[in-house]
Order: C-alpha cells, then structure tokens, then sequence
C-alpha cells in the first residue's frame, strides 16, 4: 500500500470540478448515473466508461467523481494516463484495493501494448477486490484503436455513457459559476466575450479564468471587458 500512498500525492484534485459545478441539463443523466455507480446502487457492474469530445468535460466528472466517493466514505484516486504512461506500468500495483480508480484519457495508451496489459489487468485485479474502475476516452470503446480485444471487452462490459459536448449557455452557466466559487463577479456581456474571443474548450476557458482571477487579485480591478484585453493581450 505504500506505493498507493505515494501515488494520491501526484494528483490534487481541482477544489472547483465537483459534479455541483458541472452545468450541464444535457448531462444530467450522466451525473445521476455517476453518482448511483459510486454508491454502489442494487447490483452495479464493476466498470465504467465514459467518452466523448476532448472539451466535453469528462476530466471534470472523474475528479467530481472522486471528490464524490471521498463525500460518501470511500477511498478513492483519480490519474491521467497523460502521465501514466511516461512511468513504469508497475505504478498501477496496489491500487485494486481502493475502493474507486478513475483513470482518463486511456485513448492516450492506445499505441502502447504494454500499458493496455497493465490496465487489463488492474481491471481484473479490481475485480477480483470487488471494487470499481471509471475510465474515460475520447470514442467509444470500438473505436479507441486499442489493439488488446480483452481490454476493449473490459471497457464494454460494464456501464458505458457518452458525455455530451456543452452548448455556449452551458459554458456560460458553468464560467459563471466557477468565478462566482472565487468571489469573482462576470456578466453575461463578459463571459460571452470571453467565448467570443478564445478558444471555446473549456479548459482553454478556465486557464483564462485563473489568470483573469490573479490579475484582478493583483491589481484590484473588476474583471471587465477592457481589462480582459489587457490582461491577455487582445486587440480591440
């Protein structure tokens, strides 16, 4: 368990991308899926996965999902296999005795056998613990390029959902919400400037976001139109 310890500690989970801030009406049924999952529900199968676009939010809902675990009693870890994959597979040892494992982005391994028969086989590992695996990529199961079909099995076993992409009102909703958590106040007018202006990911949105916060920290300004293009150097 040594191991497991040391790997919580790669990754702090954002203290804002919790499932009450993911405003989204068209995934409402993917968070309430979520949540029955992690409480273990009647019978509930033992994987998960999740896909969609690479803006659709699915980073989010694994941390949500993470925090949600540790809310509800139970241990949890939450890794990219952005950086998973520069490390040893023997990283992922142990960690069958947590009671959720969420890993994103396994379409980032797809090319890499080795690592396919390593989450192959934490998948068993987890399974044999009766414990839960969330996993998420960017297609469908079929579709990864995964070339280990008993890896391609595991992902389809169990609970699949695909996470719809949001639409500008939800991107506003959810910017919204975010600065409103850090005491910032955006208008409408602003937001939609923002989307106007840089690129519509949400996660090109919220770096902008925290560099906006820290300049309005550091100069004591409101977070206005003018100030917007000052701060990230856009012209008029």
């Amino acid at each position: 368990m040594k191991q497991v310890a040391q790997l919580t500690l790669m990754v702090q989970l954002p203290d804002d991308e919790t499932f009450e801030s993911f405003k989204s009406d068209l995934n409402v049924g993917v968070v309430s899926q979520l949540k029955s999952y992690i409480e273990q529900v009647q019978d509930t199968p033992h994987g998960f996965y999740l896909f969609g676009l690479s803006s659709a939010g699915k980073s989010h809902l694994l941390h949500a999902s993470s925090t949600y675990a540790a809310q509800v009693g139970k241990s949890s870890v939450c890794l990219s296999c952005a950086e998973l994959k520069h490390l040893p597979v023997e990283v992922l040892d142990g960690l069958e005795q947590i009671d959720l494992i969420c890993l994103d982005d396994i379409h980032l391994i797809a090319g890499d056998k080795k690592w396919q028969q390593a989450i192959f086989d934490l998948f068993n590992r987890v399974l044999e613990q009766n414990n839960y695996l969330l996993i998420s990529g960017n297609e469908s199961a079929q579709q990864l390029g995964i070339s280990l079909p008993d890896l391609v099995s595991r992902l389809s076993w169990g609970l699949t959902e695909q996470v719809k992409p949001l639409d500008d009102e939800a991107k506003i909703a959810a910017i919204q919400h975010r600065a409103t958590q850090r005491g910032l106040f955006l208008s409408d007018e602003v937001v939609k400037f923002l989307l106007n202006r840089l690129s519509r990911d949400m996660d090109s949105l919220i770096k902008s976001l925290d560099v906006l916060d820290k300049a309005s920290i550091q100069e004591q300004r409101k977070i206005t139109i003018p100030f917007i293009k000052e701060v990230l150097s856009l012209n008029s």
